[in-house]
């Protein structure tokens, strides 16, 4: 039988030889020295950024921008706020400046205070909007949707109607006190129709369940409490459609209305 040939023993050969061979392992990790300098350019970067945030006046307040308001004047919403000028963008505290700004004017009901990169502050003011006024000697408290008393002022803004808080020492007053009966007063006002509020002049409050309208033109609304406002609304608009001339409505139990006069 004949052995085998020379190119079968060349072939029998490079097999095993390539079975010794050592088979790679995956990739190869990076070397000591490629970590090192990675390593070290991130440093820089990182000291680069912190050093143009708060060292360098790249980043820094220069200006003041404030927006949104109507009686109060950017000049006194700025000196309240007490932006730091000349201090890095980056270390100005927004949140405590909207803080101070709320505590230090009433009539902000709310603020957004934002960095506008590379250099400004910006003041974003909403104003609280009175929809009623408590005289008080010559001047009128200004009172809000959610019942904040927050201003003072000499002169009535119009279209606003006066508070009449008479409850004396009825039982309503023991049970929910005069801030509660405000904050009713305050739901009857602030859900009044465009037009019939516009023509309110008083919301008089003798009880909870005790609030009426005076209207221009010497006419009355009686509302009752301050549940079912939207009801009431509609059923109130119904009528003075229907009794334009009418001085007297009677919504206070909006299932069965009344009108007269006129």
């Amino acid at each position: 039988m004949a052995g085998p040939t020379t190119a079968q023993r060349g072939a029998g050969q490079q097999t095993d030889d390539q079975a010794r061979l050592p088979r790679p392992t995956g990739r190869r990790r990076p070397s000591r020295r490629l970590l090192l300098v990675t390593a070290v350019a991130a440093l820089l970067l990182a000291s680069g950024v912190v050093w143009a945030l708060y060292g360098s006046s790249w980043f820094r307040v220069e200006h003041v921008r404030t927006t949104g308001v109507d009686v109060l004047t950017p000049a006194e919403v700025e000196s309240a706020a007490a932006v730091p000028i000349g201090a890095p963008l980056v270390s100005v505290d927004t949140d405590a400046m909207a803080a101070r700004l709320r505590q230090k004017l009433p009539r902000i009901d709310s603020v957004d205070v934002v960095r506008s990169w590379p250099h400004e502050i910006g003041l974003k003011v909403t104003e609280r909007q009175p929809v009623l006024l408590v005289k008080k000697g010559a001047k009128f408290i200004e009172v809000d949707a959610k019942g904040v008393r927050f201003a003072t002022v000499d002169k009535a803004p119009g279209r606003v109607p006066l508070l009449e808080l008479t409850p004396a020492q009825s039982a309503s007053l023991r049970r929910f006190g005069s801030g509660r009966l405000v904050r009713e007063a305050v739901r009857v006002a602030g859900g009044l129709p465009r037009a019939v509020a516009k023509d309110t002049q008083v919301v008089r409050v003798t009880s909870y369940d005790s609030i009426s309208l005076q209207l221009t033109g010497g006419r009355t609304v009686v509302w009752g409490s301050s549940e079912e406002g939207a009801v009431k609304a509609r059923v109130l608009t119904a009528l003075m459609k229907a009794a334009p001339k009418a001085g007297y409505f009677d919504v206070s139990a909006p299932t069965t209305p009344a009108v007269s006069g006129g």
